[in-house]
């Protein structure tokens, strides 16, 4: 680090993450509650614009965004980008990359650190427009909003670290420097789970370094995404730096990844989908000058692996919260449980506990389960759990849930799943479910129980239970993920302390919110002149 970027980082007060809301408190609750009634006064009905080198445009046509926690409620609407809109952005991000890529790294940062105070200021409301959305609870959404504070707050220091080059080894008579440039324009898809957090994070790590980007959102969830870059707007970013373009994957799936003006794709969603961009984004387009960069993450197949020494009442605690906290629509999720055989029963009588005590309900009302993203979802999930009663044991849950309250739950609502005895060679073991459905699975030992975790073709997230030193040194060493956890849960994973990215088919393991993060999005560039 350089004088200079000390001297500017010394003007920030010291990092800490956003704490979250404690709504055991019935002020915090009650102004959660007064958020949801600004959010339906506001925004739900409204028809929202496209971005496009600044100005707000109208698509052909809006599709709606419906509230999966009450599927007979259409929230608000989008627009459907044309094709020429694409092509119109795609320009848009070039003119401003002219300029934005020459832009002060001091600039950028005040940027990111004006927008965390505008978010702080508007929590709750983000985090009620994320609830009729996509469906999570309060807790859930506030984790995924203070993480957005957090990735503003991290992501402007960083920005400053980044921007200063790396010392070389001398050589006489030459001046030599190192640094690094914008690459161009980044194209940004991200999924519905964290419709906030994960792509605000890519787009954050292309600006930070002076590229500029096109945000394609999920349609599920688009509002979240709208809001953060009117946010980001807000707080001094220049319009045209964002392109914001909703609409049909005819026009921005295959369209946006192939076009040759692209220079880089970040991705997180499904490995189907992951895989198809990392094979599309590899042929070399006509009138294309590079090869294209991807980042993707791509899921997983998380294990938590229980050791007989372990706090039993602590891992099974964790499991639970790790594979039902959302329905379990987190990539880093829990969803195989590996356990040594002395005290299996006893750990998969302690989760059942758990799990059979979650309530569903409405996210609005912060119940404990809420539904899974659509029907189309928990009619795949269900495939699962129906195949999986064949070949494992059914412990508890695998029946969707409608009946409760006067006039039932309108959503795909799935009790808390539990399979036991599920052999190594059952897709529920190997495939990704994506939903509140968990395996149990006996280890003859501690050292089995890691063979177990490990066979997987995804290595994002794992969890290690055990008090013994030597125990835990071995799983640190051996246990393949990306993200390890140690007697801990293995999903909350924080902007700045556990940089986030996985091995194998979980994705090229690029650590958003980690100190090298910035590079994906960055090219190297050698400067030596002679005396």
């Amino acid at each position: 680090m350089s004088s200079e970027t000390g001297t500017l980082l010394a003007g920030f007060l010291p990092f800490r993450h956003a704490p979250y809301f404690d709504f055991s408190r019935p002020e915090v609750a009650q102004a959660q509650r007064e958020a949801f009634a600004l959010v339906r006064r506001q925004h739900v009905g409204q028809t929202f614009p496209l971005l496009i080198g600044g100005e707000r445009m109208q698509g052909t046509g809006a599709f709606g965004v419906t509230n999966p926690g009450d599927t007979r409620e259409t929230v608000w609407n989008f627009q459907n980008a044309m094709p020429e809109q694409l092509e119109q952005a795609m320009t848009s991000a070039q003119d401003a990359f002219l300029s934005w890529r020459f832009s002060e790294p001091l600039q950028r940062a005040t940027v990111f650190m004006r927008a965390a105070e505008l978010l702080r200021v508007r929590r709750m409301e983000f985090n009620a427009v994320m609830a009729l959305e996509n469906g999570k609870n309060w807790a859930e959404a506030d984790g995924e909003v203070a993480e957005c504070v957090d990735h503003f707050e991290v992501f402007a220091r960083e920005t400053l670290c980044w921007a200063q080059g790396r010392p070389v080894y001398p050589v006489a008579g030459e001046h030599v420097t190192t640094h690094y440039e914008a690459l161009g324009v980044v194209a940004v898809i991200s999924p519905w789970n964290f419709p906030a957090a994960i792509p605000l994070g890519m787009a954050l790590g292309a600006i930070a370094v002076g590229n500029t980007v096109i945000w394609k959102p999920a349609s599920e969830t688009p509002l979240s995404s709208y809001l953060m870059i009117e946010l980001l707007y807000e707080a001094g970013l220049p319009r045209g730096v964002i392109q914001f373009l909703t609409g049909s994957d005819e026009v921005l799936g295959d369209p946006l990844v192939d076009h040759p003006q692209v220079r880089m794709v970040a991705f997180t969603g499904s490995r189907e989908i992951g895989c198809r961009i990392y094979e599309r984004a590899a042929k070399v387009q006509p009138g294309q000058k590079w090869l294209k960069r991807v980042m993707a993450e791509m899921g997983g197949k998380d294990a938590t692996v229980i050791c007989a020494d372990s706090d039993l009442d602590a891992a099974a605690l964790g499991i639970a919260q790790s594979a039902f906290g959302y329905a379990g629509q987190k990539c880093s999720a829990c969803s195989r449980v590996i356990v040594e055989d002395s005290v299996y029963e006893e750990v998969l009588e302690k989760v059942k506990a758990h799990a059979e005590a979650m309530q569903a309900g409405l996210p609005e009302d912060n119940a404990a389960l809420g539904p899974v993203i659509h029907g189309g979802s928990l009619d795949r999930i269900l495939g699962y759990v129906e195949a999986g009663k064949a070949s494992a044991r059914l412990v508890t849950g695998g029946t969707r849930i409608d009946g409760l309250g006067t006039d039932g739950l309108h959503g795909a609502y799935l009790a808390p799943t539990i399979f036991g005895e599920v052999e190594p060679s059952d897709p529920l073991f190997r495939d990704e479910i994506f939903g509140p459905v968990l395996t149990f699975t006996r280890a003859r030992d501690w050292r089995h129980a890691l063979d177990l975790a490990n066979d997987s073709e995804y290595g994002l997230t794992g969890s290690f239970y055990s008090r013994d030193p030597h125990k835990i040194a071995e799983a640190r060493r051996v246990f393949h993920v990306g993200n390890l956890y140690i007697n801990r849960k293995c999903t909350g994973a924080l902007s700045g302390t556990h940089a986030f990215g996985g091995f194998g088919m979980s994705g090229t393991n690029a650590k958003v919110g980690g100190p090298d993060y910035l590079f994906w999005f960055l090219q190297t560039k050698t400067v030596a002149q002679r005396y």
